[in-house]
This record gives structure tokens, sequence and C-alpha cells, in this order.
């Protein structure tokens, strides 16, 4: 798996006017110049934000993915819970190695600290 290839273009994509106007206009030449799987192709090209949450793409990378493709907020959140439950825990990255516990363990964390994302759900 490149996990680390993934996450530098969907970096790149959010910081890198040139790589974004590439994205626009040459999308399969940019990912042939990062060392991708098929699988992470495909959840990049779709995009599949829950199976690139499972692969391990850091949140703060992904969610400005999501918003590149215009997906609210509590989507993408639904989006990241939909991906475990569709393709299992979490398979490599910060998540797995710092004992994550998944989607509804860190909202229910939140609710507990009354963190903001817990104010939003309450609405």
């Amino acid at each position: 798996m490149s996990l680390y290839y993934v996450q530098k273009l969907l970096y790149q994509l959010n910081r890198d006017p040139a790589v974004r106007k590439r994205y626009e206009t040459d999308f399969d030449g940019l990912l042939k110049d990062y060392d991708l799987t098929d699988e992470e192709i495909r959840a990049i090209k779709d995009p599949d934000i829950g199976l690139l949450f499972v692969l391990g793409v850091n949140g703060q990378i992904l969610m400005h993915y999501a918003a590149l493709h215009a997906i609210p907020w509590d989507d993408y959140l639904q989006m990241m819970r939909d991906g475990v439950a569709k393709y299992g825990d979490v398979r490599e990255g910060v998540y797995l190695v710092t004992g994550y516990e998944g989607v509804p363990a860190h909202d229910e964390m939140l609710k507990n600290s009354g963190g903001a994302a817990a104010t939003k759900s309450e609405d």
C-alpha cells in the first residue's frame, strides 16, 4: 500500500496550484506521477471518502479533498462511518498507530467532552 503517496497527492491538491491545474486538465497523467495501487486510484477518482479513510488518510488532509468535491461536513463524517462499515477497520496510518477506536468512539468522546462537533450534532 502507498498511503504516503495518497496523502502526498491529496495534500498537494490543496496546496499547489500547478497540481490542482493538472487535476483539472490531466487527472490520469497526474495520478501516474504517484506510486498508487488500483484500489487507491479508484478511491481517489470516485471519490470514495470512506475507503480513503479506511486506507489511513489523515482526516486533516481528507477533509480538504472532500471540500474540493463540495461534500458537506455531515456527509463527510457519515462517509467515514460508512467506509468502516463497508471496508472494515482503518488499515494503517495515524489512526491505527495511535489506537484510534473509530468514528463512533471518537464522536462519543467529543460529546462527553463538550467539543464543537458535539454541539453541532445536537442542533
